[in-house]
């Protein structure tokens, strides 16, 4: 949600560091856009809404060749997305961009009326530029004015500052939002996330809650909000620049689709011994989890999905109870933990607020904490006890899809894992589940053929208004997902169920205008429930996509519209495939429908605010 990106140096020209970064962090999703310059001694700002080639196409009629400056693409929070609401805000000679929400804005804004500071936004941000103002004064550095303006702060926040009072230097804080600083040769770089700053450097420093960072050519200066230095260790990123393009796909949503077969790989890639039916996990002790007796899962939107699938795989294999939690809801109740739960806080980016709070309020109670995420050195990588990486590479997209599917995986080998721990599976079993994982990757490209196919599939349904997702155990999350992904990407209204609740209500939205996706691969369990469920669909004359690992029988022909096979595969790792020829499904309907497939409207990739 929203970007950040700043440089100072005489490398580079700052100006084309700027746009070119914010380029990269489109995907976060914006609505607006600005920069701000340090030119003679004082910023010069320009911004735009919309798209951010209005803004290049504005800064295009100035000649800028300022040596240091920051840039912001914005998702609304507070106020509308106008110009005014832009970022950067200014005071006096102090511009600022802003990422987060600052939750005594209110309070802190009557104070700086009242000193007489006047108002042109409708934002929480402008707040923050006045209040560092206020702080100035005279025998105070700006650095010092900066950290007491902040200790007076409440709420998230990943912040970038210039001024004319130090014309040579940036200034960059955090707490609660991501913010990374990058160290180049005689010139130094800030970023809200790695894509931003990737071609020009790999070391990288992540900042943590409370620190300072000064930039200036020659150095980086990391302190917290009381001055003291603190160290933090430079990390090196080895992402490859190319990873971050499209490469030759039309859209970054569908690269990653295809991207699926080498992700899953890449996360299973020396986390087990098929010899001896072993998993590890890099910094995981089995023996402090032998009194774990319960776990809790807390996650939101794909992710929050994939729990609800890993609870199935968990609870199967290791036999432990898994309570599944939206996070957004989880700490504004009393949950009930102690230190036999294990909560797992899954997350894509790793620094979703709600999760990140949540996994909080988890440790608080006791428990111990685990997280699962695809960020290296994220904030609920930072905070949790351990942490479990997807390795699934840099996801432009903002509708998840590998994220998705490597975190199935993720699970499912901590599922092998625990079920070792508590003694439920043997060797031999262990062996067996491992073999399976490792025929999945062959199994998803062999599914990814079907491309074509949902392409097609996707010409006859696109104008339809209205999609029904129908699932059946480890499956019905299945349901949820390509439900979201429809709705996330087409715009088009549509909803997953357990397929057994649809008697319960939504059977009354059935008739020949609502196509029902059925999603049904074999597993002797409920795939005769399910078919049950299709003939009440057809019976109100349903137009039936029918998704199942086998050719339908005999009895199916003519109830059903449209077939989609998938592999066979072991029951539990089902999902993995059968969510793909959805992904699929949904991107190409968007496609038809001439959406903006990677970055739909109102929905960012981070989600930092709550």
């Amino acid at each position: 949600m929203c970007g950040i990106v700043g440089y100072v140096g005489d490398k580079k020209k700052t100006v084309n560091v700027l746009l070119d970064g914010l380029t990269r962090l489109e995907y976060r999703g914006y609505d607006s856009s600005g920069i701000a310059l340090m030119e003679g001694g004082r910023p010069r700002v320009f911004r735009s809404t919309g798209k951010l080639s209005n803004l290049k196409k504005k800064i295009g009629k100035h000649p800028l060749e300022g040596l240091l400056g920051i840039g912001h693409t914005r998702w609304a929070t507070h106020g509308d997305a106008t110009e005014k609401n832009a970022h950067p805000h200014i005071s006096g000679g102090t511009s600022v961009v802003h990422n987060g929400i600052i939750e005594n804005f209110s309070l802190l804004k009557d104070e700086l009326i009242k000193k007489g500071y006047k108002f042109y936004s409708d934002t929480d941000t402008e707040v923050l530029a006045h209040l560092i103002e206020s702080c100035c004064a005279p025998g105070i550095s700006f650095e010092d004015s900066v950290r007491a303006a902040f200790r007076r702060v409440e709420g998230s926040y990943a912040v970038a500052v210039i001024s004319d009072r130090m014309p040579e230097k940036v200034i960059a804080t955090r707490k609660f939002s991501p913010l990374i600083v990058a160290l180049g040769d005689h010139e130094n770089y800030l970023a809200s996330d790695v894509p931003a700053i990737l071609p020009y450097c790999r070391n990288v420093i992540f900042l943590e809650d409370g620190d300072v960072a000064v930039l200036e050519k020659n150095g980086i200066s990391i302190t917290d909000l009381y001055g003291d230095p603190v160290e933090r260790n430079v990390q090196v990123i080895n992402w490859d620049p190319v990873s971050v393009e499209k490469c030759g796909y039309r859209h970054f949503m569908i690269k990653e689709i295809h991207e699926q077969p080498e992700a899953v790989l890449d996360t299973m890639r020396g986390r087990f011994s098929e010899e001896t039916g072993e998993v590890f996990f890099e910094g995981l002790d089995g023996s402090a989890y032998e009194d774990v007796n319960r776990i809790t899962a807390l996650a939101c939107g794909t992710s929050y999905h994939a729990s609800l699938i890993g609870k199935y795989m968990i609870e199967t294999i290791a036999r432990v109870p898994v309570q599944v939690e939206i996070a957004s809801e989880f700490r504004y109740r009393n949950p009930i933990l102690d230190k036999n739960t294990l909560a797992i806080a899954v997350s894509q980016s790793g620094e979703t607020a709600d999760t990140s709070e949540a996994l909080f309020e988890a440790k608080a109670g006791g428990a111990k904490t685990l997280g699962i995420t695809n960020v290296l050195m994220s904030k609920i990588s930072r905070d949790a006890d351990k942490v479990i990486y997807t390795h699934a590479g840099p996801e432009i997209g903002v509708a998840s899809t590998k994220a998705f599917t490597t975190q199935l995986v993720v699970f499912y080998l901590l599922a092998v894992y625990l079920g070792s721990v508590k003694q439920q599976i043997d060797k031999e079993r262990s062996i067996g589940l491992i073999r399976d994982a490792i025929r999945l990757p062959q199994l998803i490209q062999m599914t990814l053929r079907l491309d074509d196919e949902i392409k097609d599939l996707a010409k006859e349904f696109f104008h339809y208004r209205n999609f029904l997702y129908l699932g059946r155990g480890i499956n019905y999350p299945v349901a949820f997902e390509g439900a979201l992904k429809l709705k996330e990407v087409s715009y088009i209204h549509a909803e997953g169920y357990a397929a057994g609740e649809m008697k319960h209500g939504p059977i009354a939205l059935i008739d020949d205008e609502m196509p029902v996706v059925v999603i049904a691969p074999k597993d002797g369990i409920t795939y005769r429930k399910i078919l049950g469920n299709l003939q009440e669909v057809r019976a109100r004359r349903g137009k039936v996509i029918f998704l199942t690992s086998d050719m339908p029988p005999e009895e199916l022909k003519g109830s059903v519209d449209r077939v989609i096979v998938i592999p066979g595969s072991n029951y539990l790792l089902s999902p993995v495939l059968s969510v793909i020829p959805l992904q699929l499904l949904a991107y190409h309907i968007a496609v038809l429908k001439g959406t903006d497939v990677d970055q739909p409207r109102n929905l960012a990739k981070v989600v930092t605010v709550e």
